[in-house]
């Protein structure tokens, strides 16, 4: 079998491996800037007065998530982090082996023979769905040849993607763009 090089799409961003979705949260905030803010809307006078809105910005790739929606700033900030750690699986890339995948060790853990059974509100989600996606867009959007690599079927891949509006956007924007059929949700 001749080599054939994993397919790197200009719609994400690169990064050199470990993904940013994948690695310990305190390694993550070394490479984030986390501003503090008001903002106004439901919540009274506390909300109004406190600077409880929290934003973080993933400095080497741009991507950024705030969250405002409770009266404390330390769950915002646990909110933000959660939403940064999702958007960088769905908008960041690691570069794949398109035919000789090695699963992570986190896979391997979270794999129930040919299933993934995983909530998209549980931590291991982003870091799931990074590993995933990254197989899925060097392979050129092939999800059968991607879910074979990572032992599960291909309709519990889709489901895995299906479960991040963004991603699953993206994967049926790329598909597109190679002449493959989109996904159905």
């Amino acid at each position: 079998m001749a080599y054939r090089p994993p397919f790197i799409d200009p719609a994400f961003r690169m990064v050199e491996p470990p993904h940013p979705a994948t690695i310990d949260e305190e390694v993550l905030l070394r490479s984030c800037e986390i501003l503090t803010g008001r903002v106004g809307g439901p919540g009274g006078q506390h909300r109004n007065r406190v600077d409880t809105a929290v934003w973080v910005t993933h400095t080497p790739t741009g991507v950024e998530a705030q969250a405002s929606e409770r009266r404390s700033q330390i769950e915002n900030r646990r909110m933000a982090i959660r939403r940064l750690r999702r958007k960088l699986a769905s908008h960041v890339r690691t570069l794949a082996s398109r035919d000789t995948h090695t699963c992570s060790e986190l896979w391997m853990r979270r794999r129930q023979g040919n299933k993934m059974a995983v909530n998209p509100d549980h931590e291991d989600y982003p870091g799931l769905l990074a590993e995933a996606l990254d197989l899925v867009v060097a392979r050129r959007y092939d999800l059968a040849g991607a879910a074979a690599l990572l032992g599960i079927t291909m309709s519990q891949l889709s489901r895995l993607i299906n479960h991040d509006k963004g991603a699953f956007a993206k994967v049926n924007k790329g598909r597109e763009a190679c002449g493959l059929p989109p996904l159905r949700k």
